[in-house]
């Protein structure tokens, strides 16, 4: 099995990936065991001082002026993860729970919260025994950290509260614990504040979201280039001169990748001779200028993804001249507006692909397609029905694309009255997703088969490689009306699983 090695200097999307959705193992390096032992000094040396020191030997939040005494810190962290462990609603998904305390495992390992060696460890072995805490929807903020969140994997660690097995069962994990031989931890000074305080959540659901949104600007793009073939379109306007002139790199990216995909096409400008159109509609002459301004967002959003992965997350902090300092770096604003604007890229290409399937069904628009790619016009519906489910996904999308960042709502008797509400933007950015890989599908569900039902045309050897892989995939090609959504689901299944992209390369080789 893979492993993954945490040291002091932060972590790889492909890390995460690897933990999150692979099952990966994790060790510590000996540099980070040397760090958190360096860091706990410190902490252990001004926990002994009768100076109070934020986090260290006070209460939290707007509760930071009360000084604790020695006999109840150990009281005080576990109070503080019982206390914020109040998150409510559905659970979690397992990917973002692994996320969550893998990435908050690589800020504990930086040397710069004060953990000690053994938490960071115990945190690995839960991780590496496959148990998973149970986290709930709500609960974060996105300031102070992912508090909730947090909160419930740390209870876990103390063998409290509730965990699923590796088996997928949730049990209490105390037993959990007991059965893979691993010692609930017991807090000290600090430790408690730290397994709470950081943006893991939503920067774990940045990077899934992230590798998830490479595959469907690529299937995106393939789409695109189907439907430009079903409606005869002309690729003229991929042509790279074009956009060398206007030289956004995504937008050159998706234009190359739609012209790999339409190479040697029978289809593309056949209308010229005898149909002829100055120009397609907007959804097909402007496909790469959309998608590519989403690629270039996915750029602007990875950037901010691995800066965060290379940071330490935590209030206060220790820094190497031995200073414990507070800070404000938990807010989540650098994260939470790059969640939301994939989110709005992602409703921008789910709307375009819509009104390509759109054209495709309508017989005043499609030139020469059949009614709503029907059979039997009339007596056959054909795919009018799927084009509203698709509409019904793009309406959920604009909604989702309502920026969460936004917002702000005041809390902790107004000690935290700015909040970046980051944690929303990654959940409804995880359904936005879910979302556009349904549209994608839908899309290419009715371009293939427009491209079936012009006969005597030939299409590119790519889309013929992608109608061949589609049809072994279980998905029906043209023909009378039939109970459509097992063919919708398993088009879903092609696109979601990188299969769409896959059967593509075999004749392009690799995709921008």
């Amino acid at each position: 099995m893979h492993t993954v090695v945490v040291g002091t200097s932060g972590v790889t999307a492909s890390d995460v990936l690897a933990v999150a959705r692979d099952g990966a193992r994790i060790e510590l390096s000996a540099e980070a065991v040397a760090a958190l032992a360096a860091a706990r000094e410190i902490v252990d040396a001004l926990a002994a001082k009768p100076d109070p020191v934020y986090g260290v030997s006070t209460g939290f939040g707007a509760l930071a002026t009360r000084h604790i005494s020695q006999e109840l810190r150990a009281q005080l962290q576990r109070n503080i993860v019982r206390s914020h462990a109040a998150g409510m609603g559905p659970r979690v998904e397992r990917e973002v729970v692994r996320a969550l305390m893998f990435l908050r495992l690589k800020t504990v390992c930086s040397g710069h919260t004060g953990v000690r060696p053994e938490v960071a460890q115990t945190m690995a072995d839960v991780l590496n025994a496959g148990i998973t805490p149970v986290v709930h929807e709500y609960g974060s903020l996105g300031c102070s950290g992912d508090l909730a969140p947090l909160s419930h994997c740390a209870l876990a660690l103390m063998g409290e509260g509730d965990a699923e097995g590796p088996d997928g069962t949730v049990r209490p994990a105390g037993e959990l614990l007991a059965e893979h031989g691993i010692q609930p931890v017991e807090l000290r000074e600090k430790e408690g504040l730290a397994l709470l305080n950081g943006t893991d959540g939503m920067l774990g659901m940045l990077v899934m979201a992230l590798a998830d949104l490479d595959t469907l600007y690529k299937s995106a793009d393939i789409t695109a280039a189907l439907s430009m073939e079903a409606l005869l379109g002309t690729d003229k306007v991929l042509a790279p001169e074009l956009h060398a002139i206007r030289p956004h790199p995504g937008q050159g990216a998706s234009a190359a990748n739609m012209l790999a995909v339409l190479k040697d096409s029978g289809l593309t400008g056949h209308h010229q001779d005898d149909a002829p159109r100055v120009q397609d509609a907007y959804s097909v002459r402007c496909a790469p200028q959309v998608a590519g301004a989403g690629r270039d967002t996915l750029s602007h959003a990875r950037l901010v993804a691995e800066r965060e992965l290379a940071s330490a997350v935590d209030n206060p902090v220790v820094l190497p001249d031995g200073r414990v300092e507070s800070n404000g770096n938990f807010h989540g604003a650098p994260v939470a507006y790059v969640l939301d604007f994939l989110a709005i890229a992602a409703a921008d290409l789910g709307s375009i692909a819509e009104r390509r399937t759109d054209r495709l069904l309508d017989k005043n628009r499609s030139h020469g397609l059949p009614p709503f790619l029907a059979d039997d016009a009339g007596v056959d519906s054909g795919l009018m029905i799927a084009q509203y489910t698709q509409a019904a996904l793009v309406s959920e999308m604009k909604r989702l694309a309502v920026p969460a960042s936004a917002d702000s709502i005041p809390s902790s008797a107004m000690q935290e009255d700015h909040v970046s509400m980051g944690w929303s933007a990654a959940r409804k950015l995880r359904t936005a997703v879910d979302n556009l890989t349904r549209i994608i599908a839908v899309e290419l569900y009715a371009a293939t088969r427009g491209i079936e039902l012009r006969e005597g045309l030939t299409p590119a050897p790519a889309s013929q490689a992608v109608i061949e892989a589609l049809r072994a995939a279980g998905v029906q090609g043209p023909g009378p009306d039939r109970f459509l959504a097992p063919d919708l689901a398993a088009a879903d299944a092609f696109v979601r699983g990188g299969h769409l992209v896959a059967a593509v390369e075999t004749v392009t080789g690799p995709l921008q």
